[in-house]
């Protein structure tokens, strides 16, 4: 068991006060610490945005890359030594927006991985702009006349590119958040969890209020593994918005079919007879 305040950091979050964030961060240690996971064992990382952030809050390995880019980054980690814990937090704008040529491929490769996207439907670092999940209509700075595009369903999408785990949690709910996140971790594949996230900073639409009105978990009667009715329940959205693991595949992940890697490459002896002093003097 690994004791909760092991994963406290001294940084402290300089979200604003009530942001969704911090029920997330908070299911984020609770699910490490429940699972007992060693946190020299885990890594996060992190694109640029709000969300993003979360790494500097976790005492575990992290990694804030630059935006849209935490996919590939967490990637190359699972595959240098597979042994480890990978997770990624992104905000809609980082993981559906700028990144979202990498969100498609990364599950389609289905690498044994955990993605947490914080959905607060706008750009909130950058002070209220449209992002990808924002409503058609919907106005903000820079769609005064209402947002003209048809935004990004992630859980329809993960689902038709081959995500193996699709799930969908409340910041509002850290206690049944942690529950999926811990699911999401034992998954053998890639896990995507759309995390509904108010901002109350810069979206009054989309607030706690409107998620809890939508919002109801998933029961015992619902089936997971049954892809059409995930369908159904992903296109819900927005008018209901269902809560829960949504849709389960068992299938080899990607290091399972890519069985030439052998071993953690991260481990591996690099031999005295290799000379890395010419490649580093060529990228001075």
């Amino acid at each position: 068991m690994v004791e909760l305040k092991q994963l406290i950091t001294e940084a402290k979050p300089h979200w604003c006060p009530g942001c969704g964030d911090f029920g997330l961060l908070m299911g984020v240690r609770q699910a490490i610490s429940e699972l007992g996971i060693p946190p020299e064992n885990v890594v996060i990382a992190s694109g640029i945005g709000c969300a993003s952030h979360l790494p500097n809050y976790v005492q575990t390995y992290g990694i804030h890359s630059i935006h849209g880019r935490s996919l590939p980054v967490a990637t190359g980690v699972k595959l240098a030594n597979p042994e480890l814990t990978v997770l990624m937090y992104a905000g809609d704008g980082d993981g559906y927006g700028i990144g979202m040529g990498h969100f498609i491929h990364s599950m389609r490769r289905n690498v044994d991985m955990t993605y947490m996207v914080a959905d607060n439907q706008i750009y909130g670092l950058t002070k209220g702009q449209a992002s990808p999940t924002s409503a058609e209509g919907m106005k903000t700075i820079s769609t005064p006349h209402g947002n003209p595009e048809t935004p990004v369903n992630p859980i329809f999408l993960a689902i038709a590119s081959g995500a193996t785990f699709v799930a969908r949690g409340f910041a509002g709910d850290v206690r049944h958040f942690t529950d999926i996140l811990k699911q999401a971790i034992n998954h053998k594949g890639f896990s995507l969890i759309d995390c509904m996230q108010p901002c109350v900073t810069y979206n009054k639409i989309n607030t706690y209020q409107w998620v809890q009105q939508r919002a109801y978990k998933l029961g015992p009667d619902h089936d997971p593994t049954n892809m059409a009715l995930a369908i159904d329940k992903a296109l819900e959205f927005p008018d209901k918005i269902p809560l829960g693991v949504i849709y389960k595949q068992d299938k080899p992940s990607y290091l399972d079919i890519a069985n030439y890697i052998k071993g953690p490459v991260a481990k591996e002896k690099i031999g005295n007879d290799i000379d890395v002093k010419k490649l580093i003097d060529a990228y001075r």
